[in-house]
């Protein structure tokens, strides 16, 4: 594989902070030729610069649409949240390989991305969906029975829901297998973050909502599977790290040399797989709701997250309140003035469209705090 000109987006966060560790242990294969961040760690973002020197640098949505429209081999988009939307068009509509791990944009965008995409511009950075990308190169698109996402089950695996009534910040930020940021660990607690992702597996390879499924996996070494006609399951295991799922998005289809550990084959292990408790987490049922109704839908499910996700860490709404006030703004979009119009339907969904119901939702949260 040729040297590769790569764009960085979201610098300073978990996921591109791993990409230039993936980068400082390739250099032969990447060079980063720009870089932008939020700016909540300037220092940090500062080091990056002085060190990469890249041709490209700038804090902010802008200066991270102006990178992604560069003429680059790849551009990760590794940016947290609906403001890594605009940034994703730009990466598409420059015809740069996407490596993407802000789900919320294709989530969110839904046919205004994928309409923007060819075939196999978009690459999976989230270490389930890469797996996915991975075991479906075992069969043909005729073959394919259903998918199956592993989920680790978070923090509060196996509480009922009467058990969350009083979870506290700290204890919903204590991710038992996987360090992140604290938006997606959140999320990860709730399983948000496996409803969003099963809107992503459906926008990504094309497969019917009912043929996607949710197991836990606790331990977190099954990425994800891919179930076939014939009764075969093809599954993709490593320990967890992002480092493999970065590393492949950013070189794909090609595979680095000892990105990270393997399985120890030589010390004993047990997986273990458990049926999701839709009673005490009912966020994933929600995000196929919302991904079957299409059209805005989901991003009025994600941006309500995001707020939801914002007014916990500050105090302002218990733990539960979180999937419910999803919930209830997913409810009043869809008996409101604008249900069954093209934004709700999905029927030449813009971008425009799409932020509009991103604003909407988030005022309707604030709302509904206020009031509550």
């Amino acid at each position: 594989m040729s040297r590769r000109d790569v764009v960085i987006l979201g610098s300073t966060g978990s996921i591109g902070t791993q990409a230039l560790d993936v980068v400082r242990a390739n250099p032969d294969r990447f060079r980063v030729v720009g870089l932008t961040a939020g700016g909540s760690n300037r220092d940090l973002y500062d080091a990056q610069v002085a060190e990469f020197a890249p041709g490209f640098c700038g804090l902010g949505e802008s200066a991270s649409v102006e990178a992604a429209s560069l003429e680059v081999d790849v551009v990760l988009n590794g940016i947290t949240g609906a403001v890594g939307l605009r940034p994703t068009v730009a990466a598409l509509d420059a015809g740069n390989t996407l490596a993407l791990a802000n789900k919320e944009s294709l989530i969110m965008g839904g046919s205004a991305v994928t309409s923007r995409a060819r075939p196999g511009q978009i690459v999976p950075v989230d270490s389930e969906h890469s797996a996915l990308a991975q075991c479906l190169r075992s069969g043909s698109a005729a073959e394919v029975r259903r998918l199956v996402l592993t989920a680790s089950g978070g923090p509060f695996r196996g509480r009922t829901r009467a058990d969350l009534a009083s979870v506290s910040v700290d204890e919903a930020l204590n991710h038992p297998t996987w360090d992140m940021g604290p938006v997606v660990t959140i999320n990860s607690a709730t399983l948000v973050n496996k409803g969003l992702e099963v809107i992503e597996a459906h926008l990504l390879f094309g497969i019917p909502f009912d043929r996607i499924d949710v197991v836990v996996h606790p331990t977190s070494v099954v990425h994800s599977m891919v179930e076939f006609v014939d009764g075969s399951t093809i599954a993709q295991a490593s320990p967890p790290t992002m480092l493999i799922p970065i590393a492949l998005g950013m070189a794909w289809p090609d595979r680095l040399d000892d990105v990270a550990p393997a399985v120890d084959w030589t010390s004993a292990q047990t997986w273990e797989f458990f049926p999701l408790d839709d009673e005490a987490f009912p966020s994933v049922r929600l995000a196929r709701a919302a991904g079957t109704a299409g059209g805005t839908a989901p991003a009025v499910y994600n941006a309500a997250n995001e707020e939801c996700v914002a007014a916990f860490r500050a105090g302002r709404l218990p733990f539960l309140g979180i999937v419910d006030t999803i919930g209830a703004i997913l409810d009043l979009r869809a008996g409101g003035s604008t249900g069954n119009d093209v934004r709700s339907s999905g029927t030449n969904l813009t971008v425009e469209d799409v932020l509009e119901a991103d604003a909407w939702a988030r005022r309707e949260v604030a709302r509904l705090l206020e009031k509550n």
